[in-house]
C-alpha cells in the first residue's frame, strides 16, 4: 500500500464546551475534514490526516497539545485514539456525520451526495458542496460567521466583486455569487484547495469566469481582478491576517468592506488595532464560542 493512500483518523472524546479548541488545535495542525458528535455527554470529534504527512511522533505531540489546551482552558483532559484508513474508507468515513446545515437567514449547505432537492429547507439559496481533502464544510463556526455577514454585505441587488483569500473549499465565493456578487476571485497557497473550489464551482454550476480560482495569496487576486475589489473574504489565522492587513486594505475600493474571521476572542485586540492603524474602521465584531469575526469598512 502507497503511504500517502493511507489516512491518520483520530478519535477525541473531549467536554462539549471544548469543542471549539480541539477544533482550532487541529486545523492548526493540518488536519483535513473534521466531524462531531454527541455521545452521551462527551463529545466525539474525528478528524483526519494523510499518513505521508505525519509520523507516531506527531501525533503524539498533537495528543500532549490538546490536554495542555485543556489544562489551561481548565477542561478536563481530552482522550484521544488514532488508526490507519485506507483512502477509500477516509473518503466515505467523515462523510456519514455531516448533513445539511441552515446558515443565517438565507443560506443551507447540503453535502454533494445527499438529494439537494430532499434537503431544501423553503426558499433559501443552497450551497452544494464536496470540500475533498481542504478546509470549510460550513459546520465551523468561522465559517458560518463569514457567510453570515455575507448575507448582510450583498443584500440583493449589489452585485460586488469580491475576493476570498484561503478560499479552502470555496464555500464562501459560492455563497457571496449565489447572495448576487457579480463575480469572486479565489486563491489559496493549496493545490488541494484549488481544486476543490474548482470543483465546488462546478458542481453549484457556476460560470468559472464569475468564480475565478487560482493558487496565491494577495498578489494573485490583484493580477486575476485587474484593481481593487468591494470586498474581501479572509477566514484563515489571525497572524496571517494582521500580516496582511496592509495590503488587504490597498485592494479594496474606497468605499470596500472585509470580513475577517479565523480569530479567537484573546487574538481579536492585535487584530482591531492592526486593523485601525492601517484606515479600517471596525463595524461589528461577532461572536461565536471561542471565535469571532470581523465586520470592517474603509473610512
Amino acid at each position: 500500500m502507497v503511504m500517502s493512500n493511507r489516512w491518520w483518523e483520530l478519535k477525541i472524546f473531549c467536554q462539549p464546551q471544548a469543542e471549539d479548541l480541539v477544533f482550532w488545535r487541529l486545523d492548526d495542525f493540518g488536519c483535513h475534514g473534521t466531524a462531531s458528535e454527541l455521545k452521551g455527554k462527551s463529545l466525539l470529534v474525528r478528524a483526519y490526516l494523510p499518513q505521508a504527512d505525519v509520523q507516531l511522533l506527531d501525533l503524539a505531540a498533537l495528543s500532549i497539545r490538546l490536554r495542555q489546551d485543556a489544562l489551561v482552558a481548565d477542561y478536563p483532559s481530552p482522550s484521544v485514539h488514532w488508526h490507519l484508513l485506507d483512502e477509500e474508507d477516509w473518503a466515505s468515513s467523515w462523510k456519514q456525520y455531516w448533513q445539511s446545515q441552515v446558515i443565517g437567514d438565507r443560506l443551507l449547505i447540503c453535502p454533494a451526495w445527499l438529494d439537494s432537492q430532499a434537503e431544501s429547507v423553503g426558499d433559501r439559496l443552497t450551497i452544494r458542496l464536496d470540500p475533498g481533502a481542504a478546509f470549510g464544510t460550513g459546520t465551523h463556526p468561522t465559517t458560518q460567521l463569514c457567510l453570515e455577514s455575507l448575507e448582510m454585505r450583498i443584500p440583493p441587488g449589489s452585485e460586488p466583486t469580491v475576493a476570498d483569500i484561503g478560499c479552502g473549499s470555496g464555500v464562501l465565493s459560492i455563497g457571496a455569487i449565489l447572495l448576487g456578487a457579480q463575480r469572486a476571485y479565489a486563491v489559496d497557497t493549496d493545490s488541494l484547495a484549488v481544486r476543490a473550489t474548482a470543483a465546488n464551482r462546478d458542481l453549484n454550476q457556476i460560470a468559472s469566469d464569475r468564480l475565478i480560482v487560482q493558487r496565491g495569496s494577495i498578489d494573485e487576486v490583484a493580477k486575476l481582478a485587474s484593481g481593487p475589489v468591494d470586498g474581501i473574504c479572509c477566514n484563515i489565522l489571525a497572524e496571517i491576517i494582521i500580516e496582511m492587513i496592509p495590503e488587504l486594505f490597498e485592494l479594496t475600493r474606497p468605499k470596500g468592506w472585509g470580513i475577517f474571521s479565523g480569530i479567537l476572542l484573546e487574538q481579536a485586540k492585535p487584530v482591531a488595532d492592526m486593523l485601525e492603524e492601517h484606515g479600517w474602521i471596525v463595524a461589528t465584531l461577532w461572536k461565536r464560542g471561542e471565535w469571532c469575526c470581523f465586520n470592517v469598512r474603509k473610512s
